[in-house]
């Protein structure tokens, strides 16, 4: 049985206000208490109530408009992930809301909040938050990027493990003896971790101990350069670094000039991501490449199957190797 929709009434009934009162705290119109603004937000957020329902229905229940919630846009691989997403979308008839979360579940959740309250179609998200008591709760049509947020969330996501033996691989191949890897703190989840165990697995099957320090995504850069300077001064004997992705890549190049380590010559790199704007500025620069418009692409294109009702299961993607030949 499909369950009754939440009314005003109801909203006013659970607050203990009237209707016109309810009605009043959703427009923002006239004075009212901060008392009574706070049960009436408390008493929607119990019943799950989101304003506008009705008139979303009177349009065809449909407002052409999906939000995207994402970590940052000041990232190439999440840049041009969103900007692939709002370009899929745009050719279907869409606009975007956009939310960068900077991977702060309050924050995150405040975005959620205000998309939902503000009647979106659909959600595509990817920012790395746990314990989201909202994506479990609402039916509304959601998809996901590299990160499971629900059980009946499906995932866009590319073969992290498969990309974390290729890069591991290429770097024991160049005849690297001492390889370390950089990657998330472990109590942060996030898809790189499956590259970490990769990189583990590959070594020990090698007989060698693997490495990894911890670098957060969200870490300032000055923080990031000084896990990545403790690398060279704890393992100067270090010949190849695998780096969980291209800015971290980056940033091991430029710190290995201090340290007087000539690339190619006594250390290879090997990044990941492989971000158009990454392969502009790093050419030299091995990397394993996401198919990172291929994942926005293939996330659209479920979010409008689950709009139209249809069922639809998680997709994983194949990533490759691109050679820079000098890294």
């Amino acid at each position: 049985m499909a369950q009754k929709p939440v009314k005003l009434d109801d909203v006013a009934r659970e607050a203990g206000v009237s209707k016109t009162t309810v009605s009043r705290v959703l427009n923002q119109r006239g004075y009212l208490s901060e008392a009574t603004i706070a049960k009436v937000h408390h008493a929607m957020e119990k019943l799950n109530y989101r304003p506008n329902a009705i008139a979303r229905q009177l349009y065809k229940q449909e407002t052409k408009i999906v939000g995207l919630i994402f970590p940052t846009t000041d990232d190439p691989f999440f840049g041009q992930l969103e900007a692939a997403l709002e370009s899929e979308l745009y050719h279907r008839g869409y606009k975007v809301l956009m939310g960068n979360s900077q991977n702060d579940p309050g924050k995150e959740r405040s975005f959620l909040r205000q998309l939902l309250n503000r009647q979106v179609d659909g959600l595509i998200v990817g920012a790395h938050n746990e314990d989201i008591d909202e994506y479990q709760r609402t039916t509304l049509p959601i998809v996901s990027i590299e990160q499971i947020v629900s059980k009946n969330v499906p995932v866009v996501s590319s073969d992290n493990y498969n990309g974390g033996r290729l890069a591991t691989q290429r770097l024991l191949d160049d005849g690297c003896q001492h390889i370390i890897h950089t990657n998330y703190p472990e109590n942060i989840p996030t898809p790189n971790h499956e590259r970490r165990l990769a990189y583990e697995e590959l070594l020990r099957l090698h007989g060698r101990t693997p490495i990894t320090y911890h670098i957060s995504f969200d870490d300032p850069v000055e923080k990031k350069r000084q896990v990545i300077r403790r690398i060279f001064e704890e393992h100067p004997e270090v010949d190849g670094i695998f780096a969980d992705n291209d800015t971290n890549a980056g940033l091991i190049m430029n710190i290995a000039r201090e340290y007087k380590r000539l690339i190619p010559e006594d250390l290879r790199v090997v990044g990941y991501d492989g971000a158009n704007s990454t392969r502009i500025l790093l050419p030299q620069l091995t990397t394993v490449q996401q198919p990172i418009d291929r994942m926005a692409k293939t996330a659209v294109q479920l979010l409008q199957a689950r709009l139209n009702g249809e069922k639809v299961e998680s997709v994983m993607l194949p990533v490759k190797l691109i050679d820079g030949g000098t890294a």
